[in-house]
């Protein structure tokens, strides 16, 4: 029986539009490319996720990716928190499945610094049950340990929690575990699926 509800953030309660902030800062496509090569699509990224290398080490290995692109990346830096944006659904959905009994709990690759610049468009971890991002544990999903760190710090049972994810592989690493799943691609797909699991939404 589903009494719990395990929710990623970004992309599923977030939008995380580092594309069309990279639009607004103006970047030419050779830059553009560049630069999202040595920051969003690297491999230092989930690094940055993880947060156990000081903010200072990460920037570096940035900027070394491209150095001809210094002033672009640093732009990018000094206001990453500008490409999260809160869907208008967020704070209602939690809401709602609490009301009908159900905890609430979030469990996030997110990077400490990221998190610090976006708090205003994250007012809805204020609500939940409890939540785990990468950047409090230093691990990230698929990795088993964040998923773990969330089930005992809250002392949950796998079979008791459904986990909303967009990744397909961080679904299979709680599947592992013993946790229902939902690959979200959109809210009302995702209440289809909690509702064939049992779950009043």
């Amino acid at each position: 029986m589903i009494k719990n509800i395990v929710f990623d953030v970004g992309k599923v309660l977030v939008e995380f539009d580092w594309q069309g902030y990279f639009d607004k800062l103006d970047f030419s496509p050779e830059v553009y490319e560049k630069v999202a090569n040595a920051t969003v699509r690297s491999e230092l990224w989930n690094e940055f996720d993880r947060s156990k290398m000081s903010d200072e080490e990460i920037l570096e290995g940035f900027l070394a990716g491209a150095p001809e692109c210094k002033e672009e990346i640093l732009r990018f830096w000094d206001n990453i928190g500008s490409c999260i944006k809160c869907y208008d659904y967020a704070a209602s959905w939690i809401q709602a499945l609490q009301e009908k009994g159900y905890g609430v709990y979030l469990l996030s690759n997110y990077p400490r610094r990221l998190y610090s610049q976006s708090i205003q468009e994250l007012a809805f971890v204020e609500l939940v049950d409890g939540a785990v991002f990468s950047f409090e544990v230093q691990a990230t999903k698929p990795e088993a340990d964040i998923y773990e760190a969330l089930l005992k710090k809250y002392q949950l049972q796998p079979t008791e929690c459904v986990f909303v994810d967009d990744i397909r592989g961080n679904i299979i690493a709680a599947n592992h575990l013993g946790m229902a799943t939902i690959h979200f691609h959109t809210k009302s797909q995702a209440e289809e699926e909690l509702r064939s699991l049992g779950v009043e939404c």
